[in-house]
């Protein structure tokens, strides 16, 4: 009993330093996107574009988008494919959420309908792509929701700048993703520690 005890301990902790090695691997993607041509450098998707071999399974926990001021908030929201997003009416008015397309597929458009304030309504993104939402009672609110392969993202705050936290060590391929500029694409590796990169998206 005794030897089966130490055995079990020395599974437990072979396995636990296994563990801390692979975290050890993990690094994070640091950086910054200049613009030519827009507006703003806010509001842009950043994210690994994919991890070959791998599949990364629908997360339990849901997304929220509101409608607030007549916008939606976020304006851009990325999420991995097979999210879950609710989206909230937290105006006095009623709001509308439809998707004419996602990104040009008119197959996959959808209208959640017209609801009050205080309510939501939730819908899974199970298709990779770009789905530009608007409220046909409120022609000037826009927004997006970006679907992507990956849990590897983020949308770059005020300045540009962007960070991508727990991404495994290896070589990817990073994208982006804005309302106004053409598609960027660059290659990254990604050890321990941050991966310092820099991204021009252009008009």
């Amino acid at each position: 009993m005794k030897k089966m005890n130490t055995l079990a301990i020395l599974v437990a902790t072979s396995l636990a330093m296994l563990g801390a090695a692979s975290a050890a691997q993990a690094g994070e993607i640091k950086g910054k996107v200049s613009v030519q041509g827009l507006k703003s450098a806010e509001h842009i998707a950043v994210y690994v574009d994919e991890i070959p071999g791998k599949a990364f399974p629908a997360p339990a926990q849901h997304v929220l988008i509101d409608q607030l001021k007549m916008a939606f908030i976020p304006k851009v929201t990325v999420v991995l494919k097979g999210t879950t997003v609710d989206f909230l009416n937290s105006d006095p008015v009623g709001h509308n959420v439809y998707w004419p397309s996602m990104s040009g597929n008119k197959k996959l458009s959808h209208n959640l309908g017209t609801w009050p304030k205080g309510e939501k309504k939730a819908y899974q993104f199970n298709d990779l792509g770009v789905a530009p939402l608007l409220c046909n009672v409120h022609p000037e609110m826009n927004g997006y929701v970006v679907v992507v392969g990956t849990p590897y993202f983020a949308v770059t705050g005020k300045d540009g700048s962007f960070t991508i936290k727990d991404v495994p060590a290896g070589t990817y391929t990073l994208k982006t993703w804005s309302e106004d500029g053409k598609p960027t694409s660059q290659s990254i590796t990604v050890g321990a520690g941050a991966a310092e990169v820099a991204l021009t998206v252009k008009k």
